[in-house]
């Protein structure tokens, strides 16, 4: 079995290659010379941002040596935060991803670490690194999963937040393994976790997950709002400075939240009941900038929500209104938009309402929606609403005998499906494109073929 090679075996050798003497590398590279000798004669560690001027002068790309570094001084030394933190941040900078991971799986064996290697995938996290943090978070997750501990949940948290993207399979699996963690997180905590749980299962159309999640976080919040009402300490008020909106707000999203599950389920009465309940904000005792701009956002998502409940139960007379409303409302809100069509063009399809002159008002806004907000709302809901309203769109255009427009919208919902791992959508593509099929050119059915193939093969969608 051969020996581990050495950085300094490397290095002795690169200087010999090119006749230097330590004086000469260390005026080169910018390493003090007793730095270099203690490092040959006594063994002792370069730190990382000396190793990195020392591989600089090589000639080498950065971070070359840094598996070596690993094995020569963490892995085959006892360990030493002092050169494992900075080791760790200069792998994340450069995406040096399985580096970081032997790290993790070497000083995990001692819980010890722990605490640090947390507050260094914290800072990480707060930094935007989130490929390195997940590596982090995973190490202390499942070094502590026999732990009851609040640190651990933290990291399920986090783990949670960054494993959400496009794939909803893969989002319902990160859903289902941090809920059980919820109720160990300190109780302010709780609140932005809920509400993020809550957006996932409403991207899902997990319908009675969101229901029981919405008033899971209304009932905490009301809890907190009135101790928050009560205490006048400081550290209380710190610790509502970690919340993500204004302490009401937890209540009247879950009020929002609750309108939507109704009016999914087709009970218009009842999502009006939940709306005219967050349009009510009388109680909300808080006056500064930021609770008026909520209040006036629930306010106006409520006189929206009323005509959408009216339309979708059948009262198209509200139609007019409705798209004025969205004319009125839409310099200021962009994203809004899409759901405020998206719900005229499903209820066009319901019951038969011709709303072309409505689709040629807004046809350069829903051929660009392209929403920036990255909170995890919109991350979640936004692109599956632009999906949605496209289906719904090629099935309005199909059912008026629009059959280029119809067939384009399909199709690219189709393509659509596979990205974001949604069966649902897949299933009701196949079945809308066999409906028509008839009327679809030689290239649509192409198309259209190749696309199921890709689906069955790669995602394991089966229709039949």
């Amino acid at each position: 079995m051969g020996h581990t090679p050495t950085i300094l075996a490397k290095f002795e050798n690169f200087l010999k290659q090119n006749n230097l003497t330590l004086a000469q590398f260390s005026e080169h590279s910018g390493v003090h010379q007793r730095t270099l000798n203690n490092w040959i004669t006594k063994h002792r560690p370069v730190a990382i941002h000396q190793l990195d001027r020392i591989t600089l002068a090589m000639g080498l790309p950065e971070g070359f040596f840094y598996e070596l570094y690993i094995d020569n001084y963490i892995i085959e030394r006892s360990p030493d935060w002092r050169r494992i933190e900075p080791l760790l941040f200069r792998c994340a900078e450069l995406d040096k991803l399985h580096a970081i991971q032997l790290v993790v799986a070497h000083i995990m064996d001692n819980l010890l670490y722990s605490p640090k290697l947390f507050d260094a995938a914290e800072k990480l996290f707060a930094q935007g690194q989130r490929n390195a943090a997940l590596l982090l978070y995973e190490g202390i997750a499942e070094g502590e999963k026999y732990q009851h501990s609040e640190r651990l949940a933290i990291c399920q948290y986090r783990l949670f937040t960054i494993q959400v993207g496009n794939d909803q399979n893969r989002n319902l699996k990160a859903a289902t393994r941090f809920e059980p963690f919820v109720e160990r997180l300190d109780e302010i905590d709780q609140l932005d976790a809920l509400k993020d749980l809550a957006n996932v299962y409403r991207s899902l159309h997990e319908w009675d997950m969101l229901y029981e999640t919405a008033q899971k976080m209304r009932y905490k919040a009301e809890i907190c709002y009135s101790m928050k009402q009560r205490q006048k300490k400081q550290k209380s008020e710190e610790s509502y400075m970690r919340l993500s909106r204004p302490m009401f707000v937890y209540i009247t999203y879950a009020d929002l939240l609750c309108a939507s599950v109704c009016e999914a389920q087709g009970n218009y009465q009842q999502a009006l009941q939940f709306t005219y309940a967050y349009a009510d904000l009388d109680w909300v005792i808080e006056t500064d900038e930021e609770t008026r701009h909520w209040i006036n956002l629930f306010e106006h998502w409520a006189v929206g929500n009323v005509f959408v409940n009216k339309l979708l139960s059948g009262d198209t007379s509200v139609l007019p209104e409705y798209v004025e409303y969205i004319v009125a409302t839409s310099i200021t809100n962009e994203d809004e938009k899409l759901s405020k069509l998206l719900n005229i063009i499903i209820a066009a399809n319901r019951y038969a309402i011709d709303v072309d002159d409505v689709l040629l008002r807004f046809e350069v806004e829903f051929n660009s929606f392209d929403p920036a907000s990255t909170d995890m709302y919109t991350h979640q809901v936004v692109p599956e609403h632009i999906t949605l309203f496209k289906y719904e769109l090629a099935k309005y255009y199909l059912n008026r005998g629009s059959y280029s427009d119809g067939f384009k919208y399909l199709l690219d919902v189709l393509s659509k499906s596979l990205t974001i791992n949604k069966e649902a959508f897949f299933i009701r593509c196949i079945r809308l494109f066999e409906k028509f099929k008839t009327f679809a050119d030689v290239k649509a059915h192409m198309k259209y073929e190749s696309l199921v193939s890709e689906g069955q093969r790669e995602r394991s969608f089966y229709y039949w």
